[in-house]
């Protein structure tokens, strides 16, 4: 094949009809792992504390993502206090 050739395949997961070109493309397996689950969630905060969350990032060089999954697995990892 050359670089301008093109296959239909179809895949054994999905069952669609897809076109193949000789190089490149999405395949098995590649690509970075993921970390976990993603769920999307709103979260809502004064102006403040943004600004606050946004400067410490800036400082540690990650994103809010990073700093928040940090913050929350932190938290849960922190043994339960004895209720009273």
């Amino acid at each position: 094949m050359n670089k301008n050739d093109m296959k239909l395949i179809v895949p054994e997961r999905e069952g669609q009809l897809r076109f193949a070109f000789s190089r490149g493309g999405p395949r098995e397996g590649a690509g970075r792992k993921g970390i976990g689950e993603t769920r999307k969630l709103s979260l809502t905060l004064p102006a403040e504390d943004w600004e606050r969350l946004e400067a410490l990032c800036t400082e540690l060089g990650c994103s809010k993502s990073e700093l928040l999954r940090g913050m929350v697995r932190s938290c849960l990892s922190e043994p339960k206090p004895e209720e009273a």
